[in-house]
């Protein structure tokens, strides 16, 4: 039986990707922040580990537990936060915590588990986003730390090549999670929209939309479980590809990278 560990199972995309690889056969290793999530994951039979990325503590406390239960075969990096607002809006102290958890303390993860996948082989697998490939107003943390994990997967791939490690990137759009929910509270830590010049922009769009408890459904949004197939596919496979497209925007927007990059490199090679 082969093992995976997944960051972010209190819900979303990294709970379903845990009950969706046990229904495959594997053994799945769950973090989550809260104590709570950590009862209700041992509750349904998982092994679950407390990790806090932006902790550097709590992410070698974690790395070490995860390595104490045997062999891991497969780490799949899922663990985000969101800090809605306008860029110009953001603090240095809201962007500092951010990539904290959302870039730092997932490569501090990653490198922690490097040495056992060097020895016995293994899979990485980091769940970026649509907005790893493009921005959009309200969203410039979150997009930030995407575009800057896209980045550093990619040469991360490139330099592991010669190893046993092979590094693969989920690009999903629009999926129902919490994400939204979840963001409130670092919205209201970090964002003084009421003093913003923007402050009319907010209460006419950003704060209706934060704030819609009916939780209004994104165009194109599918569930969790279309993510979930993706990271299946990106685990199971003999040779994965370096990316995974799984909504229709981040299919677009990948179309879109794809032929700018073959255009760069052109560009390049006719002046090399």
């Amino acid at each position: 039986m082969k093992t995976v560990l997944i960051t972010g199972c209190s819900s979303g995309i990294g709970l379903d990707a845990a009950h969706h690889m046990r229904g495959r056969g594997w053994r799945v290793i769950a973090t989550c922040r809260r104590e709570e999530d950590l009862e209700a994951r041992r509750a349904e039979g998982f092994d679950a580990i407390h990790l806090e990325l932006g902790d550097d503590d709590s992410v070698a406390r974690a790395a070490e537990a995860a390595l104490a239960l045997g062999r891991i075969d497969a780490l799949v990096n899922n663990a985000a936060f969101a800090i809605p607002g306008a860029a110009e809006d953001l603090p240095r102290g809201a962007l500092r915590s951010i990539f904290e958890a959302n870039l730092f303390g997932t490569h501090d993860l990653t490198r922690r588990m490097l040495p056992h996948f060097r020895q016995h082989g293994g899979r990485v697998v980091n769940i970026s986003s649509v907005l790893g490939l493009v921005g959009i107003p309200w969203r410039g943390a979150y997009v930030a730390t995407k575009f800057a994990l896209e980045g550093l997967t990619d040469v991360l791939r490139v330099e592991m090549s010669d190893t046993p490690v092979k590094f693969v990137l989920i690009e999903p759009g629009p999926i129902g999670t919490k994400i939204r929910q979840n963001s409130i509270p670092h919205f209201e830590r970090w964002i003084d929209w009421q003093s913003s010049a923007r402050a009319d922009q907010y209460r006419n769009t950003l704060i209706k939309r934060l704030y819609d408890a009916a939780g209004r459904k994104d165009r194109f949004q599918l569930p969790p479980s279309a993510v979930s197939a993706r990271i299946a596919q990106a685990l199971e496979s003999a040779n994965p590809r370096p990316r995974y497209y799984v909504t229709t925007p981040s299919y677009i927007s990948g179309i879109g990278r794809r032929l700018f990059s073959t255009r760069a490199l052109d560009w390049f090679a006719r002046r090399s």
